[in-house]
């Protein structure tokens, strides 16, 4: 019997550790052969320096030993996917190692966590570089890939982008406005995508997953570890499968979708709808003046003082605090 993800080549970013080990691991275990990318400086800042001269990253080769170790295929690749160039070297791999690409995986991040009031410049630009910029490069270059086959092959190919969001962009996380903004804008990234690649035959959906890694110490330090042996909620491998599900055939289906998943857990999230609408007296004008609007508008929001967004997100329990 053949594996769902057989014959198939994936890249997954940031996949030394964390979320993006469990991916590529479940991915090569569906049959994928992937590139483990990261770039792993020391810190989830990514502030940390490389040894001089150094063209490997120890924990990506360790992801890409034990897939090979277990029977699978993979190789692993050095790079920083923030930078444009890289980027492109990064798709060029997976071309050249696998013959195509099939499958891209964005999971590669940082964190440089600040009130709005205290943040720096080197702080905002850092995360949304990473982050933002990064997904839209190897975006980029493996959109660019698909199209080309697509128009050599006359007809539709095979395409999976998985991007990672967060729910601190779907609850306005006050210590991470870089973060929260960056995450906010892989969701329109990940939207516009899906719409512009459907008719070659790519789909590009997006995750929030909750899970303890590196970058979320400090939001689960209060959550204890399950017991050896029990149950764990907010591990890495409880996100996986989404993931290698979203890479398959069987999501085919599935396109410019926004999930939010954590152990044994899986929302799909509607996308904004208009809550209220009011219109403005005739009588008094074809427009509003401020002073209806203070009548109008000042009593439906006090009625809500959360807001829908911070009551639909409290409903499906992914509130932190």
């Amino acid at each position: 019997m053949s594996l769902p993800l057989e014959g198939l080549s994936a890249i997954v970013t940031g996949a030394g550790r964390g979320l993006g080990r469990a991916e590529a691991l479940e991915l090569a275990r569906l049959g994928a052969a992937v590139v483990v990318n990261d770039y792993g400086p020391p810190g989830r800042d990514g502030a940390g320096e490389r040894a001089a001269g150094s063209v490997s990253d120890p924990v990506a080769d360790s992801v890409a030993g034990e897939i090979r170790a277990a029977g699978g295929r993979a190789v692993a690749h050095l790079g920083d996917v923030a930078d444009f160039g890289t980027a492109r070297a990064l798709v060029d791999l997976a071309v050249r190692e696998y013959g195509k690409l099939d499958i891209l995986v964005n999971n590669a991040g940082i964190l440089r966590d600040r009130m709005v009031f205290s943040m720096s410049e080197d702080e905002w630009d850092a995360v949304v570089r990473v982050h933002l910029k990064g997904h839209f490069n190897t975006t980029r270059f493996a959109a660019a890939h698909w199209r080309e086959r697509a128009k050599a092959a006359g007809g539709r190919v095979y395409g999976r982008i998985v991007n990672t969001s967060s729910e601190a962009f779907l609850a306005g996380s006050a210590g991470q406005p870089n973060y929260a903004a960056a995450k906010g804008g892989i969701v329109g990234l990940t939207t516009s995508t899906a719409h512009a690649l459907a008719k070659y035959g790519v789909t590009a959906n997006v995750i929030c997953p909750r899970a303890r890694t590196r970058m979320t110490e400090g939001v689960f330090a209060g959550v204890a570890e399950a017991e050896p042996g029990g149950f764990d909620a907010l591990s890495p491998e409880h996100v996986a499968p989404l993931v290698g599900y979203l890479s398959s055939p069987a999501a085919a289906v599935v396109n410019g979708q926004l999930l939010v998943v954590h152990g044994g857990m899986v929302a799909v999230v509607e996308r904004p709808r208009v809550a209220a609408k009011f219109d403005a007296s005739l009588e008094k004008g074809p427009t509003f003046s401020f002073e209806e609007l203070a009548d109008v508008l000042t009593p439906y929001f006090e009625a809500q003082p959360r807001g829908e967004t911070f009551a639909a997100v409290e409903a499906l329990g992914l509130r932190r605090g």
